[in-house]
């Protein structure tokens, strides 16, 4: 009984001894996070604008960031157009967006639908090799378009294909809800 009592007694000094000491040297540092906490701050926003390419407009829709937009120079943006809209297997509308430039083949030739921008605004254009007044309305009215900001940060340190608009969405974490609508 006694050698019993001498083990025990020597595991326990000996596991109580262990867990004193100097502090050991920090481990080394992990990856950044993307949750805003620890890594970048993701403050990105989609906007939706409607607006109708015409001679009067030199077949762009110009769109100036407001107030309440914050684009930085880094930042990336995206424009989407929609593109069609089909019926899903309960009968709703789903909408089908692309990712632009986006090329049309027509009887007259190449159509291109394409864009560019700065933190300030972003232009929508059309670009042809034929005369763009020939164009049916269906090409150039009323057309939808999605501009997502996606923070510099974010947009080189994530794997999200931008091809798809419901992933930059949910990567962004904005639902349709959130989405503010412009009619140009």
């Amino acid at each position: 009984m006694k050698n019993i009592t001498l083990v025990f007694s020597a595991l326990l000094s000996l596991i109580i001894l262990s867990c004193e000491g100097p502090v050991g040297p920090p481990g080394p540092p992990g990856f950044d996070g993307v949750d805003g906490v620890d890594g970048v701050n993701i403050l990105g926003q989609v906007l939706e604008i409607e607006g109708t390419f015409d001679a009067g407009n030199d077949y762009s829709i110009f769109y100036e960031f407001p107030t309440t937009v914050e684009v930085f120079e880094s930042d990336v943006v995206l424009v989407y157009l929609l593109w069609d809209v089909d019926v899903d297997g309960n009968g709703e509308p789903l909408d089908i967006w692309r990712l632009l430039p986006q090329t049309r083949i027509l009887n007259q030739g190449l159509l291109q639908y394409n864009y560019d921008f700065t933190f300030l605004d972003v232009l929508l254009f059309l670009e042809s090799d034929f005369d763009l007044g020939t164009l049916s309305p269906g090409d150039t009215d009323n057309q939808v378009f999605r501009i997502a900001i996606v923070p510099a940060e974010f947009a080189q340190s994530s794997k999200m294909d931008t091809s798809n608009i419901e992933e930059v969405m949910s990567s962004l974490n904005v639902r349709e809800i959130d989405i503010t609508r412009i009619k140009l």
